[in-house]
């Protein structure tokens, strides 16, 4: 017989996949919200996101028809929403990178019920993110000039010491590693989709063939796995040092300049951290909504969800961190301009953004130090849009308090206006537009993989 539930967590042995499940039931239980019809909540969801989306582009084609004065970024702040939310979202993808490739380096073998869904999302918030350098452009049609190659504009070049440029190839290498490994660990699913699905009805020979053509003629045989794995083992081992890079390098918009309170070294690390601790509260948020919405319960556990609040409670002590160490390095350089940036970021006219920072990024994530808390769905899920809210507020603190710089010409103040809120918007209807429409045509959660942590692989079943 096997071991009762409560002796297992008495031993430390959490199952990762509840319910007993076999092979057939795993297929049944993930691919069930593809073959069915959608719910009455999936189809309210879908609509208000879709409404958020199609207003943030109509906000943003009447901007680039009528002039950019529409929006509120001025002389001293130059960029504004526009590069607040580039940053957020790219920070939001970092988390599918980490449980997909460090994690799987690692043999983490709690990632494999959040690894699909935290690549996914991945996906969408660097396409989300890749909107805004070309809204903010002004002439997106000319963008192809951010890449080098031989043109006919004489000596008209990137300039490749720019930060800004470092950020197209950084963000597209990103972007093409992390897809490919995305696909890749969707074939086998797709082939058992593919498998599972009839041919009685026109509409179900048209399903079967567009799966089909992407399964990539999958057969499931033993050479094909050692293919797949070592495939795995190549595209993790290129992705895990773009986690660090990526935000390296968009940390370095800011940390190249000479401005008081962006010139620091501490940047990268600090912008690193920030990005796997709102990324990780991304994957919290969605990861509840898909348990609660397509009945995942049994596969993402709540083991899962504590594993992912557990790092958030790490990367949110080390982002509160960083923020005391610039206090305190900006006191101990002595340089006046120095001190004078940060006592303006949390008591200047834009203190109570520094206030809503602090709180939270730091002292929220503190309640999961206990257990009961960081286990509770509903305490889990308010903290992660609270982490959210603070790492959108941390992005706008660092850029718009910093506008006082040398020239009293520059104090002017940045106010946004409706059309900044409402592109703001128009990027989370876009973002999760994508994401329901994920959830109704691939599998959540990795079925190949979630079958390697049975508990029958492992003979727990006698």
């Amino acid at each position: 017989m096997s071991m009762s539930t409560a002796v297992k967590e008495k031993l430390g042995i959490v199952p990762l996949v509840e319910g007993d499940k076999n092979y057939s039931q795993v297929n049944v239980d993930i691919i069930k919200p593809i073959e069915t019809f959608p719910s009455v909540k999936w189809w309210i969801a879908l609509s208000i996101a879709i409404v958020c989306f199609a207003m943030g582009i109509s906000l943003i084609g009447y901007m680039f028809y009528d002039g950019m004065y529409v929006v509120g970024i001025n002389n001293p702040v130059g960029w504004g929403f526009f590069i607040v939310n580039f940053v957020f979202w790219i920070g939001i993808g970092h988390a599918g990178t980490l449980i997909s490739a460090i994690l799987y380096l690692f043999r983490q073998q709690w990632r494999t019920s959040i690894n699909r869904a935290a690549e996914a999302m991945t996906i969408f918030a660097v396409m989300t993110a890749a909107l805004f350098p070309l809204i903010h452009v002004g002439r997106p049609w000319l963008a192809y000039w951010l890449f080098p190659y031989p043109n006919e504009r004489g000596p008209l070049w990137v300039n490749f010491r720019s930060p800004l440029l470092w950020d197209v190839f950084a963000v597209s290498t990103y972007f093409t590693i992390s897809l490919v490994f995305w696909y890749k660990g969707l074939i086998p699913d797709i082939a058992s989709i593919r498998d599972r699905t009839g041919t009685s009805t026109p509409a179900e020979r048209i399903k079967k063939q567009i799966y089909t053509v992407f399964a990539c003629g999958w057969v499931g045989s033993a050479r094909a796995w050692s293919h797949y794995e070592m495939v795995a083992m190549i595209l993790a081992s290129l992705s895990a040092p773009l986690v660090l890079s990526v935000h390296t390098i968009v940390s370095f918009d800011f940390a190249t300049s000479i401005l008081p309170g962006w010139h620091t070294t501490i940047f990268p690390p600090y912008f690193v951290a920030g990005a796997i601790f709102s990324g990780f509260a991304m994957v919290v948020t969605l990861m509840v909504i898909a348990r609660e919405g397509f009945n995942l319960k049994e596969y993402i556990t709540i083991r899962h969800l504590e594993n992912m609040n557990k790092v958030i409670l790490l990367t949110g002590m080390l982002v509160g961190l960083a923020y005391s160490t610039e206090f305190f390095i900006a006191w101990y350089s002595g340089s006046e301009y120095e001190g004078f940036a940060f006592v303006n970021r949390a008591l200047g006219p834009y203190g109570w953004a520094y206030w809503i920072m602090v709180s939270c990024n730091v002292i929220s994530p503190q309640l999961f130090w206990f257990k009961k808390l960081r286990t509770s769905i509903p305490v889990m899920f308010v903290i992660s849009i609270f982490v959210n809210i603070g790492m959108w507020f941390e992005r706008f603190v660092i850029v718009v308090t910093t506008h006082r710089d040398f020239l009293p010409s520059s104090w002017d103040l940045y106010v946004p206006t409706f059309f900044d809120y409402g592109i703001l918007i128009g990027s989370f209807g876009l973002f999760f537009t994508l994401f329901l429409l994920f959830c109704r045509v691939l599998p959540v959660i990795a079925i190949s993989e979630i079958k390697t942590v049975l508990p029958e692989k492992d003979g727990g079943h006698h």
